[in-house]
């Protein structure tokens, strides 16, 4: 069920073993125990939006809602967020999502006018404030170049701590377990029109899997920030690295492309 006014959504749902059980295969792993709690980020395959295709425009993505694009033909890139695991989810029960937009800024960078927009979602579950979620993402003018990193640490492919092999058809699964249209991550022509040597591997699923490498580790995120950065893009079919460290902050996790050019950084703190 989703409500509220053009400013707010809101969206209640039960959380069913189900989502988790194609999360699961798509990341070939036993599905978790439908009598449990889901794993932390793996609330990114629930309580979406599912808009009709009308809504939607060239790239893919709603032409209004939250975010609703800054200007005509302008292109959405995943640039980061933080989220703050209070309780786990739990199968069973129904979740209430709240999203709103929290700050927008405009900024001229090297590759053109940004426009950068920080989207909050709150998650209760049981009357009380389960998950804490910021994304950020960033709109670029057509035509523009991609804005690149400062210092995005191109090296030798090193340390692998979890791999996962990327192709066209696991793309097109997360994409549709996370309801995302945006068409440079299965339509690779289209990602050529924007600018794109190859498929878009999406930013999430880099965040999800360092995330995972945390999990794995025996690392509890309950009571921590998960706060991740994607500091260049990665593209086409290959391997993606994820590599662990403990730092001054806390546990950090990066992901390096097959060539070993660093993509995506976490910290959980």
């Amino acid at each position: 069920m989703t409500s509220g006014e053009p400013d707010v959504s809101t969206r209640t749902e039960l959380i069913t073993p189900e989502p988790a059980e194609a999360l699961a295969g798509m990341l070939d792993l036993d599905p978790p125990a439908g009598e449990g709690d889901l794993p932390a980020l793996w609330h990114w395959v629930y309580l979406l939006e599912r808009r009709r295709q009308s809504d939607l425009g060239p790239d893919g993505h709603p032409t209004d809602g939250i975010p609703a694009p800054p200007g005509p033909g302008r292109l959405r890139m995943f640039a980061g967020g933080r989220v703050t695991l209070h309780t786990p989810l739990r199968f069973g029960e129904p979740a209430t999502r709240t999203t709103r937009v929290v700050h927008t800024a405009e900024k001229d960078g090297r590759s053109g006018r940004l426009t950068f927009v920080t989207v909050r979602s709150d998650i209760e579950q049981g009357g009380r404030l389960a998950i804490g979620d910021e994304q950020d993402i960033v709109y670029r003018a057509p035509g523009s170049t991609l804005p690149q990193d400062p210092a995005p640490g191109a090296s030798a492919p090193g340390a692998c701590d979890l791999s996962l092999d990327v192709d066209s058809v696991l793309l097109f699964r997360f994409s549709a377990l996370t309801y995302n249209a945006h068409r440079i991550h299965y339509d690779a022509a289209y990602a050529a029109q924007e600018g794109y040597p190859g498929l878009v591997i999406h930013g999430p699923l880099q965040a999800l899997m360092m995330g995972e490498l945390i999990r794995r580790s025996g690392v509890s995120a309950v009571g921590q920030e998960f706060a991740y950065r994607l500091v260049a893009p990665m593209f086409g079919e290959q391997r993606m690295r994820v590599a662990t460290e403990n730092g001054e902050r806390g546990i950090s996790a990066r992901v390096t492309d097959a060539a070993g050019r660093l993509t995506a950084t976490s910290t959980l703190r």
